[in-house]
């Protein structure tokens, strides 16, 4: 049985999660979610963000396996990034 919100492709069963990040002021022109991208099989998809010169949040849509997905969100929490998970949809279109 496929999980809501997964997408098939050849290979493994593939999730989509959308996420609500928050990132603290040393952070905000660092390249968290490009890296997210690079160092784990995930591709990323910023949905909605608002940047200030001391804080920002991005609301990101995270497509890859659960595990992917799971390493790529764990490696932005030991950055210092606050992450809350967003069930449902956010922005469409």
């Amino acid at each position: 049985m496929e999980q809501k919100g997964a997408i098939r492709r050849s290979g493994p069963l593939m999730a989509r999660r959308r996420v609500h990040l928050t990132f603290p002021e040393q952070l905000i022109t660092q390249p968290v979610i490009h890296a997210m991208g690079k160092q784990f099989d995930v591709v990323t998809n910023i949905r909605r963000a608002n940047v200030e010169q001391r804080a920002g949040w991005v609301i990101l849509e995270i497509e890859g396996t659960d595990e992917e997905i799971d390493r790529a969100v764990g490696y932005a929490r030991d950055l210092g990034v606050e992450v809350g998970e967003i069930s449902g949809d956010v922005v469409e279109g």
